[in-house]
């Protein structure tokens, strides 16, 4: 029977008014009222997380599509995802999951035993919570990721990175791993094309790293809005500062959906260029994503170049690697193998 979860992070306000303080939106929201997550609700000034639990995707899939592939390549896992978000990307490719909100959804609530009991089955790793932003079912994520990794199962999270420094920092302490995105690399873009905050995502990253969680960023390539030199440049020169070389880097192709259907598909060339100027830069692992290209998405010990892992489409075989180093040259090669 699923029961009403009082959120966690979020302070009382003037009358029955509160704050939630889970992201760096702080909404402030009146008695009846919801975050801009669609999933924190105000009743009678106390704070409720009525996404708790609910999970209408529950998936089997590579950990390729994550998109990770330094984690445990050729593996699966099992993936859920919920409703709503606290971003408003123009170009959300799973606006049907995170425009929705809980309400009516109470025959796809997922019971915490019932996932931890599930989460080895049929070969999977453990589990990934994805498909909308996983991070705003926060209290859930609190209560089945200790659980989890009890049993030896992985806990992933494929995020937006937008959430507040300590919700964001207890998170981290029960995560094995992270693809999280990084939209652009303007403050105007985040503004104008998703409706957040550049800055707090890129300190999460840090953060994630520091904490030694298995992190590997995307960078959705979108004509016009993302892709010119000094963003992109600005990006892989953060990465290297502040992250170090070894942290992997998704470039992935735009598509036209949502609200952004007049902009046209990422050309695979600028994909290319950006893949080969990030290189070039100093960072050791780049990826092509949204196409199908399977030298984009093989991985080389950036050393000796060795072949490490072949991968054709969301397949992956290991190869030339022992005990997580080049079988060739015998670099350390980062990543959980």
């Amino acid at each position: 029977m699923r029961q009403k979860v009082e959120a966690l992070h979020w302070k009382p306000g003037e009358g029955a008014k509160v704050q939630c303080q889970l992201c760096p939106h702080s909404c402030v929201i009146g008695d009846g009222g919801k975050g801009i997550c669609g999933t924190r609700v105000n009743r009678k000034g106390v704070l409720y997380a009525d996404g708790h639990g609910i999970y209408p995707v529950v998936h089997l899939d590579p950990i390729e599509k994550k998109p990770l592939n330094h984690f445990l390549p050729g593996r699966r896992i099992l993936s859920v995802g919920s409703v709503g978000c606290n971003l408003k990307c123009r170009h959300c490719q799973n606006f049907s999951l995170s425009c929705d909100g809980p309400e009516g959804m109470e025959d796809y609530y997922l019971p915490p035993e019932t996932l931890v009991e599930g989460a080895l089955e049929k070969g999977s790793i453990g589990v990934a919570f994805t498909y909308n932003e996983p991070t705003i079912n926060f209290e859930y994520l609190m209560e089945v990721s200790p659980k989890l990794r009890s049993k030896g199962a992985k806990v992933v999270h494929v995020t937006n990175g937008h959430l507040s420094e300590g919700p964001w920092t207890e998170l981290m302490e029960h995560t094995d791993a992270a693809n999280i995105d990084v939209k652009g690399f303007t403050e105007d873009f985040y503004r104008r094309i998703v409706g957040g905050h550049l800055a707090p995502v890129l300190r999460n990253v840090e953060i994630a790293v520091r904490n030694d969680v298995h992190v590997e960023i995307a960078y959705l390539v979108i004509p016009g809005l993302n892709d010119d030199d000094d963003q992109l440049k600005g990006f892989v020169g953060w990465v290297l500062s502040s992250l170090g070389p070894d942290v992997p880097i998704h470039f992935t192709r735009f598509h036209p959906d949502n609200k952004m259907l007049d902009i046209p598909p990422t050309p695979v060339d600028t994909l290319f260029r950006a893949r080969k100027s990030a290189m070039e830069t100093g960072v050791h692992y780049v990826y092509v994503g949204n196409i199908w290209d399977d030298e984009t998405g093989n991985t080389r010990c950036p050393q000796c170049s060795a072949l490490l892992v072949s991968r054709e489409g969301f397949s992956a075989k290991v190869m030339n690697m022992k005990d997580g180093r080049c079988g060739k040259c015998g670099l350390e090669i980062a990543g959980v193998w």
